[in-house]
């Protein structure tokens, strides 16, 4: 896969074509699957929209999720038949749906990121994508493809499961990216209690190789991968923590947004304060449910002394 700077032939079936800057966002890895008859692409990430398509003709992509990074390629694959977890597929009937599915409130904030999705991603619409769910196989002879559902960064999210002469080399495991940044859980397709799940359950799934969309990229070994998982989780007990110690003193919501858990302070992107909404709110709803936290009359937020 010369023609592809950057390329990694994980298995004989299976190469990585990694996205600029180590696939750090808006770029990402997606993965090229070879077998005996047809060929698929995972992910098709902003790099394979750049470069004009994935260096060879693809038969099937399949989505590890619906979110505009892993889909920005999808218009350089016209004819390919398209696999998406139902839980995502509204995001791929229509950009209102993909909208939906981040859960910005209208406004200047929205407009904005409707553009961004609109033209420097090159959203297109595909509506007749295949619903593909866990349990489900596509055969592309000697090479099959899977999903294991992880919901949490979005209902839909999965790992996508590579399996050769029935063993399983690859998972895919999209946006559970091993990064520092640690989970995202903004959207209002999101959720801190499934994400939480997925991770225990994604330390299950065997594979000779992962890889992530993002950051950390390719992993080798069942046991390295699940030592990065628990030090991807820690985010989440750092975020929760932190959380705690700000309620010291009652704090509104919108005081905690300004002080930003999820985005170092500075960073100015269209969907950050969206984002710090829904995720603190997950943390402050856990808070509750353990009894360490409680609603004053005004509203605002305090731990229990």
């Amino acid at each position: 896969m010369s023609s592809w700077p950057g390329a990694w032939a994980l298995t004989g079936a299976v190469t990585a074509l990694v996205g600029a800057d180590a696939s750090r966002y808006p770029s990402g890895t997606s993965l090229l699957v070879t077998g005996r008859h047809s060929r698929a692409l995972i992910d098709p990430s902003l790099d394979v929209l750049h470069a004009g398509g994935p260096p060879v003709e693809v038969d099937h992509v399949v989505l590890s999720h619906v979110h505009e990074d892993h889909i920005a390629g999808l218009s350089t694959v016209p004819t390919a038949e398209v696999w998406v977890h139902p839980a995502d597929r509204v995001g791929l009937d229509s950009l209102d749906g993909l909208m939906e599915m981040y859960g910005m409130p209208a406004g200047p904030h929205q407009d904005h990121w409707r553009e961004e999705v609109a033209n420097r991603f090159g959203y297109v619409s595909r509506p007749d994508a295949h619903d593909f769910v866990e349990g489900e196989t596509l055969d592309l002879g000697d090479v099959t493809v899977s999903l294991m559902h992880l919901p949490g960064h979005t209902r839909g999210h999965s790992a996508v499961v590579i399996t050769e002469n029935g063993h399983p080399r690859v998972a895919y495991v999209g946006d559970i990216d091993l990064s520092s940044f640690g989970p995202y859980y903004g959207d209002a397709w999101s959720s801190l209690e499934d994400f939480d799940a997925s991770l225990d359950r994604v330390t299950s799934l065997e594979a000779d190789w992962y890889a992530t969309f993002h950051h950390k990229g390719m992993i080798e070994g069942c046991d390295a991968f699940v030592s990065e998982v628990a030090r991807y989780r820690e985010v989440i007990t750092r975020r929760h923590d932190r959380i705690l110690d700000a309620v010291g003193e009652p704090r509104t919501l919108a005081s905690l947004i300004a002080q930003r858990f999820i985005y170092r302070p500075g960073v100015e992107l269209s969907f950050v304060d969206s984002v710090e909404r829904r995720s603190i709110s997950m943390h402050l709803e856990r808070l509750i449910a353990e009894s360490v936290v409680e609603v004053l009359d005004d509203g605002s937020f305090v731990a229990v002394r």
